[in-house]
């Protein structure tokens, strides 16, 4: 059974002079929360849209539940829920007003998660929606979209306006989702909250997809990093002269070791003849990686 839920192969939206979306193959596989990262104006938000069948792309095509986005896409919104990059709500007065007739389009009769949801987020849905600030809006947003529960769901930037609090408040949504077994796509330019709930995340720069990677290979990687700092700088030369491991000097008494997981033991063994008054492990955070994938890619491309 194909377990691929949100794919793209080759997806193109060309608008000119380097604008635009090129060549995006992603796969999104059931319950798996994928996250899309990039700076602002690297085509998240072309790519959600063409995703949800909003625009027509150029080339190549977006298939969601084994329906192409673009001529099916009132199909793939029966399950679906959506929070778009730009909030733009209907003339009612409320939030309240605008989630009842949310509710009643998606046929919600139950609304025990959707108060779940308001009471997490800490919105007041009684305030008028035009006064709102962005950041209600937002919360406004995503209670909409997540009530109907649906098995798929495509965020674009859905932090946007919230604060730190109520961020890890959505992070904590996103968690509750996943253990339902729903497949989310959320796209971000906030590298920590993608690296504290995504599974895999695909990298996405000028249009082009730089690097697709899976967290846990991030979060448990096969080559350890460590600082080590000696007592004695006599101490740290012979390390350095000795050891089998990848080191660099970094100071006088101090340097870096790389090794596999399979030589954790054979270093351990070795610092226990040292005086070490320091030993920190180095973690690559998704930042780091974003960083070195784009260098990498400048450098292909023959920049400097």
């Amino acid at each position: 059974m194909n377990d691929v839920v949100i794919e793209t192969k080759g997806l193109t939206k060309d608008y000119g002079k380097g604008r635009g979306i090129f060549d995006l193959d992603i796969s999104v596989h059931r319950g798996e929360v994928f996250g899309f990262i990039g700076t602002n104006g690297s085509g998240k938000t072309t790519t959600i849209r063409n995703m949800m069948g909003f625009i027509r792309p150029d080339r190549g095509n977006s298939v969601i539940n084994g329906l192409d986005s673009w001529t099916r896409s009132a199909d793939i919104m029966k399950n679906v829920s959506y929070v778009p990059g730009e909030i733009a709500f209907p003339a009612l007065k409320t939030g309240t007003e605008f989630l009842k007739s949310q509710a009643r389009y998606l046929g919600v009769t139950d609304f025990k998660y959707m108060n779940h949801i308001i009471g997490l987020l800490q919105l007041d849905p009684t305030a008028n929606l035009k006064r709102m600030s962005k950041g209600m809006k937002q919360k406004t947003a995503i209670v909409a979209a997540l009530m109907g529960e649906k098995e798929i769901l495509v965020l674009d930037e859905p932090t946007t306006g919230l604060d730190p609090l109520m961020r890890e408040a959505f992070l904590e949504l996103i968690r509750e989702e996943k253990q339902k077994g729903h497949t989310i796509f959320m796209s971000s330019h906030i590298f920590e909250e993608i690296e504290a709930v995504c599974d895999r995340v695909a990298m996405i720069k000028n249009g082009h997809i730089i690097n697709t990677s899976s967290l846990y290979d991030l979060r448990h990687p096969t080559t350890k990093n460590f600082i080590i700092e000696f007592e004695h700088i006599r101490q740290q030369r012979q390390f350095a002269e000795n050891a089998s491991f990848s080191i660099d000097v970094t100071k006088e008494n101090t340097c870096r070791v790389q090794c596999s997981v399979e030589q954790l033991d054979d270093l351990f063994n070795v610092l226990k003849n040292y005086s070490i008054s320091n030993l920190q492990e180095i973690h690559l955070s998704l930042q780091q990686q974003f960083m070195r994938a784009y260098k990498e890619e400048m450098t292909q491309n023959g920049n400097k």
